[in-house]
C-alpha cells in the first residue's frame, strides 16, 4: 500500500470514528467475535456483499451507503450486549440474527436513530453509545460484571453504572442517563 492509500485509509477510519462510533472494522470483529459469526454470515445478516463488508472493515470504503444496514448494525450491537450478559442465548440469538436479517429498517430520522439533535448536539442514546463502547473496548461484559461485583459492597452506584453501561442493554442506560441528569 502506497502512502496516498494509507492516508486514504486513515482518513477513512477518522470518519468511521466520528460516524459510527469506531472504525468499522474494530466494530464488525467485536460483533462476529461476540456473535460467532465468520464475515460471510455477518455480511448476510446485514444485507452487504462479502466484499463490501471487506472494504468497510479495511478502510477502503468510509460510508454504509443503505441506512437499514445502519439500523441492523445497531440491532446485532444491542444483541452482542444481551448475549454478553446471558440475557439472551446463543439459540435465541442465531433467530433474532436472522429476524435482524429479514428487517427492512426504519427510517434514519426518527428520534432512536438520529445521532444529533437539531442543535447539533449529541442525543442520549449517542452518549450512552459512546460510553458503552468505551467500556467494552476495555474490558469484556463479564469481567466488568466481576469489577461490579466487587465494587458493590463499597460504592453501589459504580457497581450499578458498570452494569448498566459495560453489560446493560442500550435503553435500560438511556434510562439510567435520562434518571441521573440534574
Amino acid at each position: 500500500m502506497d502512502a496516498a492509500q494509507q492516508e486514504a485509509t486513515a482518513r477513512a477510519r477518522e470518519l468511521q470514528r466520528n460516524w459510527y462510533g469506531e472504525p468499522l472494522g474494530a466494530l464488525f470483529r467485536k460483533l462476529i467475535d461476540d456473535l460467532g459469526l465468520n464475515q460471510a454470515r455477518l455480511a448476510g445478516v446485514l444485507g452487504l456483499s462479502a466484499p463490501m463488508l471487506s472494504q468497510l472493515m479495511s478502510g477502503q470504503r468510509a460510508k454504509i451507503g443503505n441506512p437499514a444496514v445502519v439500523q441492523r448494525v445497531q440491532l446485532l450491537q444491542e444483541l452482542a450486549a444481551q448475549v454478553a450478559n446471558g440475557s439472551v442465548s446463543a439459540a435465541e440469538a442465531t433467530d433474532r440474527m436472522d429476524e435482524i436479517k429479514r428487517s427492512q429498517g426504519g427510517s434514519v430520522l426518527s428520534n432512536t436513530t438520529q445521532t444529533t439533535s437539531g442543535s447539533g448536539a449529541p442525543t442520549v442514546k449517542r452518549v450512552v453509545r459512546e460510553i458503552q463502547s468505551l467500556l467494552r473496548s476495555v474490558a469484556a461484559a463479564g469481567d466488568i460484571i466481576d469489577a461490579a461485583d466487587s465494587l458493590a459492597p463499597t460504592h453501589p452506584e459504580l457497581a450499578e453504572f458498570l452494569r448498566v453501561y459495560g453489560a446493560g442493554r442500550t435503553s435500560d442506560a438511556v434510562a439510567h442517563y435520562q434518571s441521573h441528569q440534574s
